[in-house]
């Protein structure tokens, strides 16, 4: 008879008591998101101009506006978005909290139900049901857990996801504006100041999602690129038109 292995090598992660990080919370997809378009937004937005052939007070005042009108934006958008989905999921929570006391018998055996789906014997599945049903608070935890596949104590903050928001869109959005303001008179020290901005963004988020750095750095470094490009190309067409 073969004999099996029963001190198979665990991933480091599982070894000992692991822990892991924060993937619900709501300041780190804002946060992302906002240095990201901070950066390729307002990049666009002063090589579109600059490609119109203006003066470099109105490179840096576009450049200005686009970091004070989109901080602005992202903030209440996100601060929208984020209250709108709290709403709704305490909205469904409140149906589960009435079901909950006006059908605690009929809610009972639909938990029990679920675990016997999932190969619990049913008479432990009725019993762990039941236990687990004597608390309310605990009651409605599990029931919005397995149901709506939320957690009631974990919602995501509006003014966090605002004020993320806000604040990494504007410190994205400077970057193609502070050489302007520390002297330069040209573009190019903006635009490189700008990719390399995006690079290293690229780079950190990798370290959170675990992928390969130079490939997330190297993509955000492409599409900023593009997109100032295509801009810049634009201002110039527009610009010659209008002149």
């Amino acid at each position: 008879m073969a004999i099996i292995e029963t001190e198979a090598t665990l991933h480091e992660a599982h070894r000992d008591n692991h822990t892991h990080r924060d993937v619900n919370g709501g300041w780190l997809r804002p946060a992302v998101f906002g240095a990201m378009d901070g950066l390729v937004s307002n990049l666009a937005l002063m090589t579109g101009v600059a490609g119109g052939a203006v003066s470099h007070q109105a490179i840096v005042l576009s450049g200005l506006a686009g970091l004070a009108a989109g901080a602005f934006s992202m903030a209440a958008g996100e601060y929208t978005s984020v209250a709108s989905q709290r709403e709704l999921v305490e909205a469904e929570l409140d149906v589960e909290r009435r079901e909950l006391r006006k059908h605690p018998k009929d809610e009972e055996a639909e938990l029990a139900a679920l675990y016997e789906s999932r190969g619990v014997e049913p008479g432990l599945a009725r019993e762990v049901a039941r236990q687990l049903s004597r608390d309310p608070e605990q009651a409605l935890e599990i029931h919005a857990r397995e149901e709506l596949g939320i957690d009631p104590g974990d919602l995501p903050s509006p003014a966090v996801a605002a004020v993320s928001s806000f604040g990494s869109f504007a410190l994205g959005a400077l970057l193609p504006v502070l050489p302007y303001l520390l002297g330069a008179s040209s573009l190019w020290p903006a635009v490189l100041v700008a990719l390399l901005g995006l690079f290293l963004c690229g780079a950190v988020v990798a370290k959170v999602t675990a992928r390969s750095w130079w490939y997330s750095g190297l993509r955000q470094l492409a599409l900023g690129g593009a997109a100032a490009g295509v801009t810049y190309a634009l201002g110039s067409l527009f610009g010659t038109a209008v002149g």
